[in-house]
């Protein structure tokens, strides 16, 4: 026990820069997802059958290929294809986060339907297009909403984010990794790793919850104690 202890110790500074390396990942997967959820969330709720078909296929391809397989496929195929010479962080974050769009597209879309369909004709009958409604209206009510997926989405990521240990990025598994497999201490730095890993994921869903007290729109979400 106390070389476990003693192992622990020595190896948390390291680890813990690989928390951040973490951190670094899921941030910018979440706002990649973002910046490319939302627009094909209104693709499939206001788009035309060509444009809903395209949101589609891209929701069906990233939904039904595992995270791995998109890393593999994406940092030792399509990047090199193109000529892309990207470290493989910045891979992890672009996979991580055109995956997380298809799944962040989904609760963006469904907060939209719940939306009072009425809305989007009143919009438009005060004169506004509808790109200015969608925007202006009904976008700023269905992020609000999708703020308790959102919270989940980030969880899932957070543990997306070990798989991208298989391309040297040096977060919390790869640093863990390395360690144990010198010390072999292999129980008590990995129960470490999973430590950090549910910090991290406890701070980011505060956040959000937080997040989503400071925006709630009354009548409609339920007040959570």
């Amino acid at each position: 026990m106390p070389d476990s202890i003693e192992a622990i110790i020595q190896a948390l500074p390291y680890l813990l820069e690989g928390s951040l390396t973490t951190a670094g990942i899921v941030i910018g997967a979440m706002i990649l997802g973002l910046s490319f959820g939302v627009p094909l969330a209104v693709a499939q709720a206001y788009g035309g059958s060509v444009t809903r078909r395209l949101a589609n296929i891209y929701v069906w391809f990233f939904r039904g290929v595992p995270v791995l397989v998109l890393l593999f496929l994406f940092y030792f195929g399509l990047f090199n294809l193109i000529g892309l010479n990207l470290s493989a962080f910045t891979s992890a974050i672009i996979v991580l986060g055109l995956t997380s769009a298809a799944y962040q597209s989904q609760i963006f879309r469904g907060a939209i339907q719940s939306l009072p369909h009425g809305q989007l004709k009143a919009a438009k009958a005060l004169g506004m297009n509808e790109f200015t409604a969608i925007t202006s209206i009904i976008l700023p009510q269905a992020l609000r909403l999708s703020i308790p997926g959102w919270s989940n989405e980030y969880s899932i990521i957070l543990k997306d984010s070990a798989v991208a240990f298989v391309l040297g990025t040096a977060e919390i598994m790869a640093r863990t990794h390395f360690v144990a497999s010198r010390t072999y201490e292999h129980l008590p730095l990995y129960m470490t790793a999973a430590v950090l890993y549910f910090i991290l994921t406890w701070f980011g869903v505060r956040a959000l919850l937080h997040l989503e007290r400071k925006v709630r729109i009354p009548g409609y979400a339920v007040h959570q104690g």
